[in-house]
């Protein structure tokens, strides 16, 4: 499985349930990636999409513990057991893990490819993605040059589990 997810140096994610920065660059780099995949996501992270609703042009999956929970357009599991009972239904390889937090701490021992859009500055955040530089098993085998929106510097960086 793949996941994409867009970092500060600290490698905060969001902040009151919402990114901490949009970027379009970054925003393309994650609709080219998906576009036609399926996309793993929270019921927190369907709530910031445009009217609360799925990604067009994608098998959206939202995990919710929440046994009433359902929306149109999407399929909705309630435990990690029903989620992994779904995803072998896909190629492993057409599966990205959106987040937010907690659904990319839970899935991360899943992923091989991590798609990570790294901006090089702080940001106040209150959610955070494990920091992949201090994991030994994982390492960088693909960069961009870098980038810069407005004053924002960074970069795409492709990380692969170590065999």
């Amino acid at each position: 499985m793949n996941l994409i997810v867009c970092v500060d140096n600290n490698w905060a994610i969001g902040y009151k349930n919402k990114l901490l920065v949009s970027i379009p660059n970054d925003m393309k780099h994650f609709r080219e990636e998906t576009t036609g995949k399926v996309i793993v996501l929270g019921r927190k992270t369907l709530e910031t999409f445009p009217q609360g609703q799925p990604l067009q042009n994608r098998t959206n999956i939202v995990l919710s513990t929440n046994p009433k929970f359902n929306v149109k357009g999407a399929i909705v599991v309630h435990s990690m057991d029903e989620l992994m009972k779904e995803l072998k239904k896909y190629d492993d390889e057409d599966v990205y893990v959106i987040g937010g937090d907690s659904i990319y701490k839970q899935l991360l021992p899943y992923c091989n490819v991590a798609h990570v859009t790294k901006i090089d500055h702080e940001y106040q955040a209150d959610a955070y993605f494990p920091n992949l530089d201090k994991d030994p098993s994982w390492k960088i085998t693909a960069d961009s040059d870098e980038q810069t929106y407005f004053d924002i510097a960074y970069e795409f960086l492709k990380y692969e589990r170590k065999a």
